[in-house]
């Protein structure tokens, strides 16, 4: 071999670029459209269809009314979703922000549902403006909550997302007891892009365009925001005002797509991401970009839908094939990429002060806890109204002990896994449902209830643990080479979430009676527990909590950033190996018994937090005795505030740990 192919210098390995993605789909668009356009009425009359006046030909007439209005709503619907999504991780500094972060889709859901149910006749003002209004209800919450601190990016985050899951459970709620009433709003809930005239089209097209030339406003003071706030201070930026206004254009954006198609999420979290990844460092650039991959994301998913429908049994909805389609690119596309390196996280710090005895507070934690165990087992509703049991009556306790101990067990899990993947990330945003392994489990869970004939409850915990596993794997595998970086962890949890979501949307789009399972499931429900399955849990549970204590140290260090914990003799690759094992074992064992939506993983470590528990061992300890705590108080409401109808504990436990966090947020 030539001495000088040895002293060549090896040229750096081809990768993908935005404008090579965007090429790539609007080739795909392009060819899809003109293939679809051929087989309906001919390629010339289709195309005549868009601009001239249809014919009396049915075919002509639906290509005028349906197709090319349903191609142009996916085009501006992608494309103002991503530029939402865009300007809130600008603003908010973390890129799991999504056009759905601040509660904007639940709230136009609730509203719907709402008006459905109690003032059918706002409806006939027009269902966007109904679900405009309940969008923003949501975000002036949001904002309300986070004024005093400036909105100050990590308080903005969290409001957002326990208004959003606040929203989202009392929507739940009225679902499972007005199904039948409620059934079309599924099919809207998970994105539907069908149209039957221009006038949808016509109504968003504008405000996108306002949204846009709003954006490149705002492009240079948004530019500000990369630096830290004493710098941006320094130039005389007011940031509270100039995060009202991305935040407050991002709102816009998102509640104008929502009224009109519905809730597509996927779009707003993948594309600014996938283009940020590929190279697309700076706002501009990433702001255009991430528009036209959005809308061409869209348009070629709804296209492939619309190519394959006839061969599907059931409607899919475009929101879930999104998410389908779009969360395998996305995994696919993180091994490949680069990410940022491994600095200390910003906005990391605790939102409460310090408690001076933790051991003392977590003290009355646990009496206040063994209070309500005693409350739960022995007070309740019966058929004659309400009643004390004796302390002998074991044909209730028989009842009551199981759910009182898994309720108690499933909260001490994802307490602890919340705890632990907030502290490996350093993000706020980051709970056990987010990393993928409830949707995992979920995903399994759901094929077994509807593809085996009448499966048992051993079939079940199987398929779960099977499906929680699987996730582990390709957790495992996508991330091994990068040492297991924590932002690589959570997109690839948020894909795979986002796969979870599209089989949900789906099962309860289709209108099958198992539907009513999975929701009961889905929701947190301690129904169907039996004593064997309980003490399995309370088990699992102690030991478990057990294996986690000693990891403290390590949960201490890692905030700190990988280079400083590796300087402190922290084995960084296999510290976060093993907590993302015990996260999973934790996440698991819990979601099989009260559903993967309960979300007690990510308020439970908040609510220790705004306690007073700082360090870590004091954190996992008051997280724990917190869980315990939220989820026996809500199966006990559950089971007494609608009695004889239930409220899962999953629900409850939202809307109880939403409250006091809501309140916390406000005293800060």
């Amino acid at each position: 071999m030539p001495s000088d192919a040895l002293a060549r210098p090896r040229l750096p390995r081809p990768r993908m670029t935005p404008g090579c993605a965007c090429l790539v789909l609007g080739l795909a668009v392009l060819a899809l459209a003109l293939v679809e356009l051929d087989a309906r009425s001919g390629l010339l009359p289709g195309l005549a269809a868009l601009v001239g006046t249809p014919g009396e030909a049915t075919g002509t007439l639906v290509l005028h009314f349906a197709w090319w209005p349903r191609l142009a709503m996916a085009l501006l619907a992608g494309g103002g979703l991503a530029l939402a999504g865009v300007l809130m991780q600008q603003v908010l500094r973390n890129p799991l922000a999504a056009p759905t972060t601040l509660g904007v889709a639940s709230g136009a859901n609730l509203a719907l549902m709402a008006a459905t149910l109690l003032a059918p006749g706002l409806l006939g003002l027009g269902r966007e403006w109904v679900a405009l209004a309940g969008g923003g209800l949501a975000m002036a919450l949001v904002f309300t909550l986070a004024w005093r601190r400036g909105l100050a990016p990590v308080v903005v985050v969290l409001g957002g997302l326990v208004v959003n899951l606040y929203f989202g459970a009392l929507s739940m709620v009225l679902l499972l007891f007005h199904q039948e009433e409620l059934k079309g709003l599924l099919i809207w809930g998970a994105g539907s892009l069908a149209q039957n005239g221009w006038q949808d089209a016509a109504f968003l097209a504008p405000r996108l365009a306002l949204g846009a030339l709003a954006a490149a406003w705002l492009l240079r003071p948004l530019a500000v925001l990369e630096l830290d706030e004493a710098g941006a201070r320094s130039l005389g930026v007011s940031l509270k005002h100039l995060r009202l206004a991305g935040l407050g254009l991002a709102v816009f954006l998102t509640g104008c797509v929502v009224s009109v198609v519905g809730i597509i999420g996927f779009i707003g979290l993948a594309a600014p991401n996938i283009v940020r990844l590929a190279g697309a460092r700076r706002l501009g650039a990433r702001l255009v970009w991430s528009t036209l991959l959005g809308a061409l994301l869209l348009a070629t998913t709804d296209l492939l839908l619309q190519r394959f429908s006839g061969a599907l049994p059931t409607l899919i909805p475009t929101g879930a094939t999104t998410a389908a389609l779009g969360a395998p690119l996305l995994l696919w596309l993180i091994p490949r990429l680069r990410l940022g390196g491994e600095a200390p996280p910003r906005e990391a710090r605790a939102l409460g002060t310090r408690h001076p005895a933790p051991g003392r507070l977590a003290t009355w934690l646990a009496l206040g806890l063994a209070g309500l165990a005693v409350v739960a087992l022995l007070a309740g509703q019966t058929g004659a109204g309400w009643h004390w049991a004796a302390p002998a009556d074991w044909q209730l306790l028989q009842w009551r002990l199981p759910r009182m101990l898994a309720a108690a067990g499933c909260g001490v899990m994802l307490a602890i896994a919340g705890t632990l993947i907030q502290r490996l990330t350093g993000n706020p945003m980051a709970s056990p449902e987010l990393l993928g392994i409830s949707g995992g489990s979920a995903i399994a869970l759901m094929g077994a209830i509807f593809l085996l004939p009448a499966p048992g409850n051993p079939t079940l915990v199987a398929a779960g643990t099977l499906g929680a596993l699987v996730t582990l794997v390709v957790l495992v595998g996508l991330n091994r080479r990068s040492g297991f970086q924590p932002e690589r962890l959570l997109l690839t949890g948020v894909a795979i979430t986002a796969l979870f979501d599209a089989v949900r949307a789906v099962v309860l789009a289709g209108g099958d009676p198992r539907g009513q399972q999975v929701i009961a499931w889905l929701s947190g429900s301690t129904y169907y527990v039996d004593p064997t399955s309980a003490l399995a849990v309370i088990g699992a549970a102690l030991l478990l909590a057990l294996a986690a204590a000693p990891l403290a140290r390590w949960l201490d260090i890692l905030p700190l950033g990988g280079a400083s914990a590796s300087a402190l003799g922290l084995p960084l690759a296999r510290a976060r190996l093993v907590l993302l094992l015990l996260v999973a074992l934790l996440t698991a064992g819990a979601t099989l018994v009260v559903g993967p939506l309960s979300f007690v993983g990510l308020l439970a470590p908040h609510l220790a937090r705004l306690l007073g528990f700082s360090r870590a061992g004091a954190h996992l300890l008051g997280a724990a005795l917190a869980g315990a705590l939220l989820m026996v108080l809500a199966d006990w409401l559950g089971r007494q505030l609608l009695f004889p109808e239930e409220i899962p504990a999953g629900l409850v436990a939202s809307l109880l740990g939403g409250a006091y966090f809501m309140w916390g947020l406000r005293r800060l």
